[in-house]
């Protein structure tokens, strides 16, 4: 009887995209998706290192499934924290059978610590073919910045673009209907490679081959106008922008370019050109030196950029950071209490936002039964348009905007 495994992934969409990864190389070696991790003989986590809570629930997920797992059954943890902690995670937590950094193959027999075999090129193996209507397509691994606050560079290591095209050789794979395409710095593609604006072609080489081709994480300096046209050619203007603060000097202590003033003109620059256009981005609250002044910047252009998502978030501090080093800490009530204030308003914005779109004809791709994507939401971390269930999976419909709560909108098929 083939061995059978069962993956729990923990973190960002990248993390998910080396899921599949795995998942793949477990296939093509004769295994079987387990249909519960107590059915598996080889449970792996893939855990997320980018914050504090990241952390708490990546340990609360191995313990419980170390629990839960049927007698034999082989626990590895693999992914950020085995990456960045491999070593004392190891000894941490003697339930583990192995703790493998990033493409180290799983070892089904005896018990390593940290396992010291080559590692595979998990960027470019081949991956299943989707199970959705949409899936992410890493393009590249690592990053070259040196943002204050973030210490995926010191164990994801420098950028290291793919090629054009095994990434199109993915896609074809994949057969998905939209492509989200992610990388830690998703405007640098190529430049690694002095390809210096790669990711233009890219853009419309995946455009030709899908119905939908999304952009998430953009570093605000790389959306030049080039990237801003093809993005809107695609059909999918969505702007997943990230900005992380306002304050200029408060942006320059996190090591980070621009300002409020740069963003808002962006931001409107591009709703000039293409009116549909959606927004998203993300802001961390309380770094080091956060004064009232840069928080009351904040609250001003969330309320002037009017975007229809915004994510906010604690500052954490992260060894090996610049930002471990500065003064100024934000004690965690005040830090609480900012974050309150700017969700409100987001929340408020992002209600107004959804509520104007009641009575318009919206062309959605059918995800599941019953649930729908405009141009508008990225999966699973925006809103949803409930749809009637009789609409085909996988498929792209019209339909009207009949009602809004928050951040999710009901429509039925037009007649």
């Amino acid at each position: 009887m083939p061995q059978r495994y069962w993956v729990e992934t923990l973190g960002c969409p990248k993390n998910q995209v080396d899921s599949d990864k795995l998942i793949g190389s477990f296939q093509r070696d004769g295994m079987e998706a387990a249909s519960s991790p107590e059915e598996a003989d080889v449970v792996v986590v893939n855990t997320c290192a980018f914050i504090d809570k990241a952390r708490e629930e990546s340990i609360d997920t191995v313990l419980h499934l170390a629990d839960a797992r049927r007698d034999g059954a082989k626990l590895v943890v693999t992914g950020c924290m085995a990456e960045r902690y491999g070593d004392e995670l190891a000894a941490a937590l003697p339930e583990v059978d192995q703790v493998a950094g990033f493409g180290v193959p799983v070892q089904i027999g005896r018990k390593p610590t940290t396992a010291p075999v080559p590692k595979l090129d998990l960027l470019n193996l081949a991956r299943p073919a989707s199970s959705s209507p949409w899936a992410y397509v890493k393009v590249a691994e690592g990053c070259d910045r040196n943002c204050g606050f973030c210490a995926i560079p010191s164990f994801r290591g420098k950028q290291r673009s793919r090629s054009e095209a095994s990434i199109l050789e993915e896609v074809d794979q994949l057969g998905a209907k939209e492509i989200v395409l992610i990388a830690q710095d998703l405007a640098s593609y190529g430049r690694d490679e002095n390809r210096k604006g790669a990711i233009v072609p890219l853009v419309r080489a995946v455009a030709e081959r899908v119905e939908r081709v999304r952009l998430l994480y953009l570093y605000p300096s790389d959306l030049d106008d080039e990237l801003i046209d093809v993005i809107c050619e695609t059909g999918v203007p969505y702007f997943d922008l990230s900005l992380q603060h306002v304050s200029k000097p408060l942006l320059r202590r996190m090591r980070r370019w621009g300002d409020g003033d740069r963003f808002l003109r962006r931001v409107e620059d591009i709703r000039a050109r293409e009116p549909e256009a959606a927004f998203r981005s993300n802001f961390i609250v309380g770094y080091p030196g956060e004064t009232e002044e840069d928080h009351d910047q904040l609250l001003r252009f969330v309320q002037e950029a009017q975007m229809e998502w915004i994510s906010f978030f604690e500052y954490s501090p992260e060894e090996g950071t610049y930002a471990m080093g500065l003064d100024g800490a934000v004690p965690a009530e005040l830090m609480n209490e900012r974050i309150r204030e700017l969700r409100e308003l987001q929340d408020s914005i992002t209600a107004a936002k959804r509520a104007e779109l009641v009575g318009r004809h919206v062309d959605v791709l059918v995800d599941a039964p019953g649930t729908g994507r405009s141009h508008r939401e990225a999966p699973e971390i925006d809103g949803i348009i409930e749809v009637p269930e009789s609409l085909a999976v996988g498929e792209l419909h019209t339909v009207e905007i009949v009602a809004a709560a928050g951040p999710d909108l009901e429509a039925q098929a037009c007649r």
